[in-house]
């Protein structure tokens, strides 16, 4: 089945996957793309529409994000947003100028008023809340154009050709803080591109099961499984597709929760697959051994997984495919195009140059998180292992500061062990959708009994989010905060200080390396 497609052109903006996530919310497949795509390529793409996103340049600089202007001409209908929006208006002769804080500029909630006879607006309230965030501002419109949206400040808070189907707002109608803009992205979606929304978990299991049949063939495949929520899902999925012919490969690289490793291979003894442990903790150690840079220690671990996923290959006979459960969020942090490297994913910027495997498979390339439980549900995975607390590839690794010794990794192990616990105990474990420690590289003074301590501060960290792109921090109640803190001081050696994250993602990640 071949899936309606729209393109988000990225120009670089902060809300960027944000858009991706709201339109697939409508059942609406997306991909995200550099602006730097050529046309051919995406003349190819056969889509349905293209949505230029924001970007934090001025569109009449020469350094400017610029498209081919060829993409005018596919005849395929466009939303530009933010700088979106002044890069359609300048790539078709209108002008754009630079705003001053008292005339166009704005940023935040600003109320708008909306012209409803739009396709865009259509069947929306006339006045509304909208996030806007520009500094430049749409001076003069190209021919053809009219505004269809306007504030106090902006004429052209939103601008449309109805006859070419090119449409534009100067605010973000994919932010939760502009009221009606989930219905604003669907008209345009189902109003102006004709949409139909055929973008299910269900459709996409048939038609990823039939295309890893097809990739794979007769030959076999070795899946790096972390008895996290994306390899256990790409481990259903690739069973269904070529059963006795996957190897899941389990990895105990000596960085997991407490107990974890005991867990995984419990809940995959009994699975029908081919299910091998390989008990790694001490060569990772290490490797790892004086390194305290994060982004050298996500490489290391990222090559080191592939050289024992490689010896182990050879163990079993020709293997011809690696698999890896590779999410989108993965793939875009790792950086795409002009964007910069948030941090790299072992399991995408952490690949060495070389890998002995015919070709690296990742069939959850293109997923979100959400996307990829509503997979595992539609393939009838367990549940517990479908809502699994997400835990990042590196491992404790990464919930380190500083360079890892075995001593700090039990450390880490056993608070962290208590803090899950408690969450459970509390009936908070759904509501948070992540939730950890880190074991900071600060020491401070303490009091334990009469004696003086200089041990390490413990931080707590927990977020709310449905897409793992924008997070905000959990409110957890004070007494569940004191009762984990109490504990873990009580005991765990070597800590006296427990902190709590209050940062959302944006400005921090939701991990700390």
């Amino acid at each position: 089945m071949q899936h309606e497609k729209v393109l988000i052109l990225d120009f670089g903006g902060q809300y960027n996957q944000l858009i991706a996530r709201r339109v697939r919310e409508h059942n609406v497949y997306c991909e995200v793309k550099s602006y730097k795509t050529p046309v051919e390529e995406i003349r190819a793409m056969d889509l349905k529409g293209i949505i230029f996103t924001g970007g934090p340049k001025s569109v009449y600089l020469e350094d400017s994000p610029k498209a081919d202007k060829e993409i005018f001409n596919l005849g395929v209908p466009i939303l530009g947003i933010c700088y979106g929006a002044q890069f359609l208006v300048y790539g078709l002769g209108g002008e754009i100028g630079a705003a001053d804080k008292d005339s166009a500029a704005e940023f935040g909630r600003t109320d708008c008023n909306f012209d409803t006879k739009s396709l865009l607006f259509k069947g929306l309230k006339k006045k509304s809340v909208v996030w806007m965030s520009h500094n430049d501002y749409i001076k003069k419109l190209p021919d053809g154009f009219r505004s269809s949206a306007h504030s106090e400040k902006c004429p052209f808070g939103a601008i449309e050709n109805p006859e070419r189907k090119f449409y534009g707002t100067q605010f973000h109608p994919e932010v939760n803080h502009t009221e009606q803009g989930f219905d604003m992205l669907g008209n345009f979606l189902f109003k102006v591109c004709g949409c139909k929304g055929d973008w299910t978990m269900e459709s996409y299991a048939e038609t990823a099961t039939r295309e890893l049949r097809e990739k794979i063939g007769g030959g076999k495949a070795l899946l790096a499984l972390s008895g996290g929520v994306d390899s256990s899902v790409a481990c259903k999925l690739l069973a269904n597709a070529i059963g006795g012919r996957l190897t899941c490969i389990f990895v105990d690289h000596g960085l997991m929760r407490k107990n974890e490793g005991d867990e995984v291979e419990a809940a995959f003894a009994d699975s029908g697959v081919n299910f091998v442990r390989v008990n790694a903790g001490e060569r990772f150690l290490k490797k790892l051994k004086g390194v305290s840079e994060p982004e050298k220690k996500r490489k290391i671990i990222g090559e080191e997984f592939i050289r024992v996923f490689e010896e182990e290959a050879k163990k079993i006979g020709k293997v011809d495919f690696l698999v890896q459960g590779t999410i989108y969020p993965d793939v875009i942090e790792s950086g795409l195009g002009d964007a910069a490297v948030i941090k790299s994913h072992h399991n995408v910027g952490g690949l060495p140059s070389y890998v002995d495997f015919k070709e690296i498979v990742e069939p959850l390339r293109l997923l979100f998180k959400d996307e990829v439980r509503a997979l595992g549900t539609a393939l009838g995975l367990d549940e517990k292992l479908v809502w699994r607390q997400p835990f990042p590839g590196p491992g404790l690794a990464i919930r380190i500061i500083g360079d890892i010794t075995e001593d700090k990794v039990k450390i880490l192990q056993d608070a962290d062990a208590i803090f899950r616990a408690e969450i459970a105990a509390a009936k908070l474990d759904r509501d948070i959708n992540q939730y950890f420690a880190v074991l900071t590289d600060m020491r401070s003074v303490g009091v334990m009994g009469d004696g003086r301590t200089y041990d390490y501060t413990l931080a707590l960290r927990g977020v709310s989010t449905t897409d793992f792109m924008t997070a905000d921090f959990s409110r957890i109640p004070y007494d569940v905060l004191e009762k984990v803190s109490n504990r873990i001081v009580n005991e765990v050696g070597n800590i006296n200080r427990v902190v709590y994250d209050i940062t959302s993602k944006p400005p921090a990640t939701i991990e700390w390396e």
